[in-house]
């Protein structure tokens, strides 16, 4: 991610039944981040870990949505999940790149998904569906 690059949203919608967060920046950039992708990629330390490779693969979150978003500071937001994770804060920067790199980020997660023997419910896609 480069971390020059200044963003901040112009938009944030949530739309529950269809479980994707929309977000606008102001460079005209507009993602649809559903709320799966969103979860296992989260920020937080109990998904990425404290080091290179400590993190940990996040299955099963086919059906998760998106309970609540609190602002952090004029920086970031806290996504709040049905499942009770609330540890991951994102960054304008954070959900800048995640959407920029939607589909090969969830090719990876795919891969890492299949390499450790699991297998995703449905046939539902977490990049642009």
């Amino acid at each position: 991610m480069n971390a020059q690059k200044k963003v901040h949203p112009t938009e944030i919608k949530l739309h529950q039944k269809s479980r994707v967060l929309e977000i606008a920046f102001d460079d005209g950039a507009r993602f649809h981040l559903p709320c799966e992708y969103l979860r296992v990629y989260s920020p937080s330390a109990e998904v990425r870990g404290h080091g290179p490779g400590t993190g940990t693969l996040q299955v099963g979150k086919e059906d998760v949505n998106i309970t609540r978003i609190e602002p952090v500071g004029t920086y970031a937001v806290c996504l709040v999940f049905d499942d009770g994770h609330d540890t991951g804060i994102y960054a304008w920067e954070t959900l800048y790149d995640l959407g920029a790199h939607q589909e090969e980020y969830w090719r990876d997660y795919l891969q890492r998904l299949k390499e450790a023997g699991h297998a995703r419910r449905g046939n539902g896609s977490g990049a642009h569906g």
